[in-house]
């Protein structure tokens, strides 16, 4: 008797022989929650999403760096997680990238991708859905990393967290490299593979399929939303599962 395996959202993409690589070299081994998880929402603004759900190649006449559909989407599977946080209170936290001067921000950003210099104030605004609300924490960042050059370990460590879920935009970009910064400082890492969006399918599935093998446990978001059921996450940071 066979069973169907559950896709996700790599299948199809990778092939069979890339799954037994990583699976022989032993890869992909599951990381677990800890005692305090916090949220991490990264970059969902106008300039990530369109001002509106509308598909990919009418989103970027709003913002050239907008993702359409797959941003709404996300928004739609972030909105639930974030409320549950706020229920439990647990920390939410919003890296995001702060609007350019032209002056002094260019660097190899702009060299790379100009666009990302055209964008207006109204586009750095967060999505309305999952805006930050009082006692959420603001992290403004010029790079990649929601880690580089933020005080973003100062305030885990304060808020006692030790396991980070990690959601929003792109996935191929901040996403992965917050996941990569977070892993290489000893945070356990959850993805909720319907929270976080890219303007490339591709890269987006095959970003997920390579985090969930070496840096990040990546699951459907209701899996995710479930290791926030009490007891593990209503205990004091310094209390033992």
């Amino acid at each position: 008797m066979t069973t169907d395996t559950p896709s996700r959202p790599w299948s199809g993409i990778i092939t069979a022989d890339e799954e037994r690589r990583y699976e022989a070299a032993g890869f992909g081994r599951p990381g677990g929650s800890g005692r305090r998880a916090a949220l991490l929402i990264i970059d969902v603004q106008y300039r990530t999403t369109g001002t509106q759900r509308q598909p990919y190649w009418q989103a970027i006449a709003d913002y050239p760096t907008a993702c359409g559909e797959a941003a709404w989407d996300a928004v739609d599977h972030i909105a639930p997680l974030l409320q549950r946080f706020r229920q439990l209170g647990l920390p939410v936290l919003y890296p995001h990238v702060a609007p350019k001067n032209a002056e002094t921000d260019a660097g190899r950003l702009a060299a790379k991708v100009p666009a990302m210099m055209t964008i207006d104030a109204r586009g750095y605004t967060f999505v309305d859905a999952i805006a930050p609300a009082s006692g959420d924490i603001l992290l403004p960042k010029k790079h990649p990393s929601a880690f580089f050059g933020t005080p973003l370990v100062s305030h885990l460590i304060d808020l006692g967290v030790d396991t980070l879920f990690v959601t929003g935009c792109s996935t191929s970009g901040c996403v992965r490299s917050s996941v990569v910064d977070a892993f290489s400082l000893n945070f356990r890492v959850v993805v909720p593979e319907e929270c976080v969006y890219d303007r490339s399918p591709t890269s987006h599935a095959v970003n997920l399929w390579d985090m969930n093998a070496k840096y990040a446990d990546v699951m459907p978001v209701a899996e995710a939303m479930a290791l926030l059921d009490p007891p593990s996450q209503e205990r004091p940071a310094g209390e033992a599962r």
